[in-house]
């Protein structure tokens, strides 16, 4: 069955899978998807009761619960428009994304609600608790609202990107775009009812709700939910129980088990380090280290997603070699994500895959030297555009219609996509060469003392941006804060060295400087136009 809007979605899997559990709560309730039918209509009445009608604005702003897919499915399905905000977002840029957004609701978790202004609440028709579906307030109204089967056209849900370098802007997706994402997941990696998702990432951000929540509901599988941040304590024994057939994450995730666990290990002294120069015997470790790695995420795993950042290439070679079942998947919040992916038997070394099924892709304004060029797309998930924002929406599509990613890449000559980068962080060399600072920071990264790293150019010369690993340095060093303003000199040396030696000649750096924390977006990704644009005369004078 093809479904093509989530109202169809609803319908489809409460009665095909009624009696198994969709979703539920790690160590706590669970709910099959009858009982999640049930639950969609009660928030439905709960709107229309506040005089909601299809067309109006609902913001969700929530922590990971089964009752946040109750609260999307609910205004969704009913012609009404979710507007999913991140936690992590400021309390004045939640305060902008409600007024901006026009929502005349909000469904929200109790320690969030304590984040918003009270001039941004007191306006609202309603305002419900996630957790229990209470009603905290609600204004009079003269007449009650209605629902409406939506079309596969309409919109569905804005949602607010965080951007890096700009203030958030509403990303309108419609149910079509949305309801194409099953049948592309589907493709690259089939699921069923038998399947277990473990969600730790927010359902707010695109690529968790499309591909964590909507595909395993459109096909009968159950996902269950942490109640508190995935942190090793939390997601171990998490991970041992649950025995997850399927989970989605970001690089950061599976860099911190490789850096902790598997780096830290083959260079803790000279013969682990001798033994992992030689090719054979770095892949039997792997090899070795994967089958443990397998048991800690309890065993059963088919499928590791990840995406959202690029993932350092000393962690995706170890997960190639220990024959770990992961894939990298590439898309943006604008396309709903999915434009590339492959299946764990498919993957290769530093590619996203082809593109996805449904999806085409080419090179814009193609460097004749490289290859390299802007990546656009032409995909059925592609925006209908930005919310209230008609200039920025045509910034992003070409004359034909096709899907501005603002990212560089490459192909093979079969179809596999390799990004390079970011378009706007490209830097021009003095020769003409385009360097690639992500390509740079990836090494940077896979440094044993290095967290974070962002590269920018001062007068033609290449600047590194470091947060040492603090955890790292600890396990390494007795009293190493005491000692460390000596012997950090001789640390940045070494790492200058360690890039230079694996870089081509025109992307060698010149400097680290040291900086305490990077400023980041509620994705975790670093605020990288705080750090180009800053004078690098005072490194150590602490952001603002």
């Amino acid at each position: 069955m093809t479904i093509h809007t989530l109202y169809e979605l609803v319908q489809h899997s409460i009665k095909e899978f009624a009696s198994k559990v969709a979703f539920s709560m790690y160590g706590g309730e669970e709910f099959t998807y009858a009982e999640i039918g049930g639950r969609i209509s009660k928030v439905q009445e709960l709107l229309t009761d506040a005089g909601l009608c299809a067309g109006d604005k609902v913001a969700l702003l929530s922590s990971n619960m089964p009752n946040w897919c109750v609260s999307y499915l609910a205004i969704t399905s009913a012609g009404m428009v979710a507007v999913p905000i991140l936690p992590d977002f400021s309390t004045e840029e939640l305060d902008m994304i409600i007024s901006h957004s026009e929502a005349k609701a909000l469904m929200v978790s109790d320690r969030l609600f304590s984040k918003l202004s009270k001039s941004t609440t007191e306006p609202l028709n309603v305002v419900i608790r996630t957790k229990n579906f209470g009603v905290i307030a609600s204004k009079p109204v003269s007449s009650k609202g209605s629902t409406r089967i939506p079309k596969p056209e309409d919109l569905a849900v804005i949602i607010y990107t965080s951007g890096t370098t700009s203030k958030p802007k509403g990303v309108m997706l419609s149910h079509a775009n949305l309801c194409a994402q099953i049948a592309m997941s589907s493709a690259i990696f089939p699921i069923g009812p038998q399947d277990t998702f473990l969600s730790v990432l927010p359902l707010s951000h695109t690529y968790e709700c499309s591909i964590g929540m909507i595909y395993p509901f459109s096909m009968g599988a159950s996902v269950v939910y942490l109640d508190r941040p995935p942190t090793s304590s939390v997601l171990i024994p998490a991970m041992a129980e649950v025995r997850p057939t399927v989970m989605l994450i970001v690089p950061l995730i599976i860099e911190k088990i490789y850096r902790n666990q598997v780096q830290a290990k083959f260079s803790s002294n000279g013969f682990w380090r001798m033994l992992y120069r030689i090719g054979f015997m770095r892949r039997y470790l792997h090899r070795i280290a994967g089958q443990r790695l397998m048991k800690v995420f309890g065993g059963r795993l088919r499928f590791l997603g990840i995406g959202g950042a690029k993932l350092d290439g000393g962690a995706e070679q170890f997960l190639l070699e220990a024959r770990f079942p992961y894939a990298i998947g590439y898309g943006l919040t604008e396309t709903a994500p999915l434009l590339a992916g492959a299946a764990p038997s498919q993957v290769r070394l530093g590619s996203t895959g082809p593109a996805a099924p449904g999806v085409q892709l080419r090179l814009e304004n193609v460097n004749p030297d490289t290859h390299q060029g802007e990546i656009v797309a032409k995909t059925p998930s592609a925006m209908i555009g930005y919310y209230k924002n008609p200039e920025a929406t045509r910034e992003v599509f070409t004359d034909d219609g096709w899907f501005r990613t603002g990212d560089l890449g490459c192909f093979s000559e079969d179809g596999w996509l390799y990004i390079k980068g970011r378009l706007k962080n490209m830097i021009v060399g003095p020769g003409g060469e385009n360097i690639y600072p992500e390509d740079i920071e990836s090494v940077l990264n896979s440094h044993v003392y290095i967290s974070d790293s962002v590269v920018t150019e001062r007068g033609g010369r290449l600047i590194a941006l470091v947060n040492f690993n603090t955890e790292a340095l600890e396990a390494k060093f007795d009293g190493w804060r005491e000692d460390f303003d000596i012997w950090k000199e001789k640390l940045k040396k070494e790492v200058i060295d360690f890039v230079n030696a694996r870089v081509n000649r025109f992307s060698r750096i010149s400097e680290v400087v040291e900086e305490q924390a990077f400023v980041k977006t509620p994705t975790h990704k670093i605020r990288r136009f705080l750090y180009t644009k800053r004078n690098l005369q005072q490194p150590h004078e602490p952001l603002k």
